[in-house]
């Protein structure tokens, strides 16, 4: 049986390759039927927020690798209310949509995983 895998983005999307990496994982599993799931803590959050503009950070837009992931089986989309409330972003305007989640439920949810990945 394939091990459940949460990845964990805590990365702008402009701030290095880690926010890219996290998708490139998810979307690579998803491919392969494995169980995972995302959470966006921290700067994380910020992948989430519509409109961004890729082009002027010379960077490639990361929203069509976020819309992507239903279709590879990756439903399971959850954000830190702490992290979207520090960052003054509204739960309601984030995009593809994900459960939010307080810091219980965000310790709840590491013990439901058997591996997990930090970027």
């Amino acid at each position: 049986m394939a091990k459940s895998l949460l990845i964990i983005c805590r990365q702008a999307p402009w701030s290095g390759p880690g926010a890219r990496e996290a998708l490139d994982i998810a979307l690579a599993g998803g491919a392969f039927d494995l169980p995972i799931a995302m959470l966006f803590l921290d700067d994380g959050v910020f992948q989430l927020q519509p409109g961004q503009h890729a082009a002027p950070v010379q960077q490639k837009d990361l929203t069509a690798n976020l819309q992507a992931l239903p279709l590879f089986g990756v439903d399971a989309l959850y954000s830190s209310v702490r992290s979207l409330e520090e960052r003054g972003l509204l739960h309601q305007a984030l995009s593809p949509a994900t459960e939010t989640l307080n810091d219980a439920a965000l310790t709840a949810l590491l013990g439901q995983y058997d591996q997990v990945i930090t970027l």
